[in-house]
């Protein structure tokens, strides 16, 4: 049954930072786990802006943090050409398959939509079915970091 989350700037519940870190770290552990390149830290204080990209969004349901994505200006960097791009997208495990992923690129096109885009952007190695679901267009397959990763692009 779909649920209809909560969604509002990560960069006015700074507490709920320690959880996504740790989601992060565990659904990408070669990622942002320890050895990994990334830093979920940093990468989640990046993300608490309201004023330039990256802005983040996290959606909350019965006040628990259940998703984030975010809104920046580059992602894939093979294609810098590209602005505004979907990133860092997650929906907790037990929330997955009921709709909130949805909502959130609901809120990313219209955060994209009021800073003048017309257009925005999203790589994607595991949200296909999502984005071509919602209207999202085929750009093409790219190989990047060692993964084939579909570009998708939607008309806002």
């Amino acid at each position: 049954m779909p649920i209809t989350p909560c969604i509002a700037y990560l960069a006015d519940y700074p507490e709920v930072l320690p959880t996504l870190e740790h989601l992060f770290e565990t659904e990408w552990p070669d990622y942002y786990g320890a050895g990994g390149p990334g830093n979920a830290h940093d990468d989640f204080s990046t993300y608490s802006s309201r004023d330039q990209l990256p802005v983040g969004l996290v959606a909350f349901v019965n006040a628990e943090p259940c998703g984030i994505a975010v809104l920046k200006s580059e992602c894939v960097t093979t294609h810098k050409h590209l602005t505004p791009w979907v990133g860092g997208a997650m929906v907790v495990p037990q929330y997955r398959s009921q709709g909130i992923g949805a909502h959130m690129l609901f809120a990313l096109e219209e955060l994209a939509r009021n800073r003048g885009f017309n257009v925005i952007y999203s790589g994607t190695s595991t949200a296909n079915t999502l984005l071509i679901r919602e209207g999202w267009e085929f750009v093409e397959l790219v190989q990047y970091n060692g993964e084939a990763v579909s570009i998708y692009k939607k008309m806002l």
